[in-house]
């Protein structure tokens, strides 16, 4: 179940670490609500089980998602998790999909695509990666995105289009990290703002050491972390934020204020992307280095 709280559980953070793992979560449907984890498997492809599936536009070909709500009103009023835990090297199991309605349903019901087209208003199918396939063997998907008219914006006010990296429904790169230093930064600069890091999605909730404070991870990039014993991302790059983390999600209201103080303090990024060097398991607890 998620945690709900605008405070993340205490972790212990040994000495000479940046942090420990505070949280985790896999988003099994592109732009849907997700799911938490108390350990999870990191293949080359990130947390296993992670954005495996979207929901498609088959009158474009476009994914579709949150990043447009105009067109396709909230995805977080939807929420997917898998019916059996995920296993790297196993076959992939079904998702189960909760409407807004409450309705329930998997990802093998013939008729997913009906109820997810009556549920969105719009026809729709369900697509899912080919996990046994090289990236050179998978298709590249596309996705649009609105920009609302906000200063400090590459756009405004508009709807571009975007490619998903060869053979994947992420954004940009198949890790997201978020430290807490950078949630407590932005409370401080926006107190009338809920920032919580379930606004953020990211998979890997890091609870920095007290002695680091600010936008933290933005000295990570080009660097390695290790978490717990086997697990090494490179951190590639900062995280661009978008109408996304402005949305109203579960009893987090609507907050153009959001983004826009990411815009004005963080050149509209939250948190860090990253690759995976070297895959495992990590856990809740896990300490977290850079190398």
């Amino acid at each position: 179940m998620a945690t709900h709280s605008s405070h993340l559980p205490s972790a212990d953070v040994a000495a000479g670490a940046a942090g420990a793992v505070a949280g985790l979560w896999r988003y099994p449907v592109k732009s849907m609500m997700g799911e938490e984890l108390n350990a999870s498997e990191v293949t080359k492809r990130g947390l296993f089980g992670d954005r495996q599936f979207a929901v498609v536009d088959p009158a474009t070909g476009k994914v579709a998602g949150a990043k447009n709500p105009h067109k396709w009103g909230n995805f977080f009023e939807f929420r997917a998790a898998y019916a059996d835990p995920p296993r790297a090297g196993g076959h992939l199991p079904d998702v189960r999909l909760t409407l807004p309605d409450g309705t329930v349903l998997t990802s093998a019901q013939p008729d997913a695509a009906r109820l997810l087209s009556e549920a969105l208003g719009r026809e729709v199918t369900l697509a899912t990666l080919a996990t046994a396939k090289g990236d050179d063997e998978s298709p590249r998907a596309t996705a649009e995105e609105y920009w609302p008219d906000m200063a400090g914006l590459d756009h405004r006010d508009t709807v571009t289009d975007w490619d998903l990296p060869t053979g994947t429904f992420f954004d940009l790169a198949v890790v997201h990290l978020l430290t807490t230093a950078t949630i407590d930064r932005l409370r401080a600069l926006y107190p009338e703002g809920r920032f919580e890091a379930r606004r953020f999605r990211p998979n890997i909730i890091v609870e920095t050491r007290p002695d680091l404070r600010g936008f933290v991870e933005n000295d990570w990039v080009g660097r390695t972390v290790a978490i717990g014993d086997e697990v090494r991302l490179r951190i590639t790059g900062a995280c661009p934020r978008c109408v996304m983390i402005t949305l109203p999600q579960g009893d987090l209201p609507h907050d153009a204020g959001i983004l826009r103080t990411a815009a004005r303090h963080n050149q509209v990024n939250v948190g860090v992307y990253a690759d995976v060097i070297s895959g495992g398991t990590i856990r809740r607890g896990d300490h977290i280095t850079l190398v």
